[in-house]
């Protein structure tokens, strides 16, 4: 009986330690806590208020009346794709600082070289010059680039720096791409005076007086006779006189360039001359008539020059290459202009071809009206192959009729001796473009 009683007691004892743990809370240490349940609010201590005398019935009644506070409304929170198209905030820190001594005067055709340096680079994409001239309607850029002396440069070209000023400012671009103005602005840029070069002074006073018409067609005939010239005639051991018609006629094309610089002018002639001299210049062929013995002839090409010395001053200098009836010759001349080039002035001259004589001259250009200019000529001259000088008196007279074009007419008389002489008269036309 004990025994059984012993072995009823261990099996009850063993049933209450097992359901023990079970009725017993687990700690909240080993919950499971579910992320999405809601949690009630901690309470507070107001919600249990200190033990006292308790309160009397109506104040019970009046806050068991008032209406519970309302919870705040929830908060959207954005998504992950909302979130990564959000732009980056600002954070406030350092930026980019541009430091750069302005230029105020810059010469006329030389580039332009804009120094400057950049505090925290790092934070820049990219610098810049905006850069206009006078005659620009928009800006132009340039970008900073290292360089010495630096440690940024930035180089308006030469071709872009025209007088009489140049307007600049800088711009920054941030590593957004957002561009901002580092030293002045667009509306409001520094200004450089570029002062122009001396002669392109000159050169535009120049033009503007031609009518900006740098080129020159021009065409001349002339006819020139001396009358009656008393020529030698060798024939064996017989020697004759023998009288010859002293003339010559010439017709020439030229075109000429103005570049109005230290190179005033350059130009190309091209001609003929026919005529007869006093002086056999070749033996006569079996079957030729005697009078053919005298006839002369000349082809000639000059290219010439003219040099700038002073407003007042210039020169001018040519050569010539030439074809004669006995072969080929060269020849040169050269001219000393003192005065207005297209004005009023004094011109000293000489021309020499060789076998066919040479010439020195002197004519005065008399401005008499704005489109008339009168030119008296003296010019001394043994042309074409005569033995001895003759002195040629001349008057031209030449009109600007408009639209580039312009007339000339001469006259004149010369002689080689007092005995006998000849007129002489000629005629240019020319269009200037």
């Amino acid at each position: 009986m004990v025994s059984t009683m012993t072995t009823c007691w261990r099996r009850a004892a063993v049933v209450i330690c097992l359901a023990l743990p079970a009725l017993a809370p687990t700690p909240l240490w080993a919950q499971e806590v579910d992320p999405d349940e809601e949690r009630p609010a901690a309470e507070s201590p107001a919600d249990h208020p200190p033990d006292g005398p308790a309160a009397s019935e109506g104040e019970g009644e009046g806050e068991a009346n008032q209406p519970a506070a309302e919870a705040p409304p929830p908060v959207d929170k954005p998504s992950k794709s909302e979130a990564r198209d959000e732009p980056p905030k600002q954070l406030s820190g350092p930026s980019p600082v541009i430091h750069h001594a302005p230029p105020s005067v810059a010469p006329v055709n030389q580039p332009v070289n804009i120094r400057a340096s950049i505090d925290h680079p790092q934070l820049v994409k990219r610098a810049f010059v905006l850069y206009r001239n006078a005659g620009a309607k928009g800006y132009q850029e340039v970008s900073f680039r290292r360089g010495s002396p630096g440690p940024y440069v930035a180089t308006i070209p030469a071709k872009e720096v025209k007088g009489p000023w140049m307007d600049y400012a800088i711009e920054v671009e941030h590593l957004d791409s957002r561009r901002a103005p580092a030293f002045s602005s667009r509306a409001a840029p520094h200004r450089i005076q570029v002062p122009e070069d001396g002669m392109d002074l000159i050169e535009k006073a120049l033009e503007k007086k031609l009518d900006h018409r740098r080129s020159v067609v021009a065409s001349r005939a002339e006819y020139v006779s001396f009358g009656k010239s008393i020529a030698t005639v060798v024939s064996g051991d017989k020697v004759t006189e023998r009288e010859v018609n002293d003339r010559f006629y010439r017709v020439e094309a030229s075109y000429t360039y103005r570049p109005m610089r230290v190179v005033s002018e350059f130009s190309i002639r091209g001609g003929v001359v026919r005529g007869s001299a006093p002086v056999p210049v070749r033996e006569l062929q079996p079957g030729q008539a005697e009078d053919e013995r005298f006839d002369v002839g000349l082809n000639y090409g000059a290219p010439s020059v003219r040099f700038r010395f002073h407003d007042k001053w210039h020169f001018d200098g040519s050569f010539l290459l030439n074809v004669t009836e006995v072969g080929f010759s060269v020849g040169t001349g050269a001219a000393l202009h003192i005065g207005d080039p297209h004005g009023t002035k004094l011109t000293l001259g000489f021309e020499a071809i060789q076998t066919f004589g040479t010439r020195f001259y002197s004519q005065i250009d008399i401005q008499a009206h704005e489109q008339v200019k009168i030119s008296p000529i003296v010019e001394v001259t043994n042309m074409p192959s005569a033995d001895h000088f003759g002195v040629r008196l001349i008057g031209e007279v030449g009109a600007d009729v408009g639209a580039g074009f312009s007339l000339a007419a001469r006259g004149g008389y010369q002689a080689r001796v007092f005995t006998s002489g000849g007129p002489s008269f000629g005629g240019m036309l020319g269009y200037a473009f």
